[in-house]
């Protein structure tokens, strides 16, 4: 796929999201990997109003070289996206659940949404580390957020939301709304006794899909 095809499918993508309630305002930023740099929507940019020429381009540097300026949030997608070579794309959300399940975890926890379904463990994984509580737009959340991604295809920043990643765009965006839907789960069966998939289960996933 050729870039103007890749940004015509990231303002696609976003609007989707955008209208399913995914992200609401300005919230939420999207990378993808290109050979020789990266596609990032713009700072203040609305995922349900993208334009696909105005879509900032970094070099692999990650240095600005073409449209608008890019989300205040770059160094997030830099951390997966070197921690990750694997991975073609990241979508940064505040999605409601899974954003809700990061104001109760604790930070450290690596499995806060359990194995309720096969599909949350192929698209997201086994693990799914919580990110203590850094400001928006706080730099500083870089090395964190890398040292975790290299063991995991999602992070979950505490009290602000998920960063995902996926081996294409459509993956990435995938793998985020499944974590959307298990979280849903998630609070809905809490104080519950569901059941699990077990280890050995998990495990076949894994092997599968992984």
């Amino acid at each position: 796929m050729d870039e103007a095809a890749i940004r015509e499918e990231l303002a696609a993508l976003g609007a989707s999201l955008f209208q399913r309630g995914y992200s609401v305002g300005t919230a939420g930023n999207i990378s993808v990997r290109l050979p020789d740099g990266y596609l990032m929507t713009p700072t203040n940019s609305c995922l349900g109003r993208l334009d696909p020429a105005r879509i900032s381009r970094l070099d692999a540097a990650w240095n600005h070289i073409g449209g608008d300026r890019p989300s205040k949030e770059v160094f997030m997608h830099r951390a997966v996206l070197t921690a990750r070579p694997d991975a073609g794309a990241v979508v940064h959300l505040h999605s409601t659940y899974a954003t809700a399940i990061g104001c109760l975890a604790e930070p450290g926890e690596t499995a806060p949404i359990p194995p309720l379904t096969p599909y949350f463990v192929m698209r997201v994984g086994r693990t799914l580390p919580v990110i203590r509580y850094y400001r928006p737009g706080d730099a500083a959340m870089e090395a964190e957020i890398h040292a975790a991604a290299k063991g995991a295809k999602a992070v979950l920043l505490a009290n602000h939301g998920p960063v995902v990643s996926g081996a294409t765009l459509a993956d990435a965006v995938a793998a985020a709304e499944e974590l959307e839907e298990s979280a849903r789960l998630a609070l809905l069966l809490r104080g519950a006794n569901p059941r699990l998939l077990t280890p050995a289960q998990v495990e076949e996933l894994l092997a599968a899909f992984g």
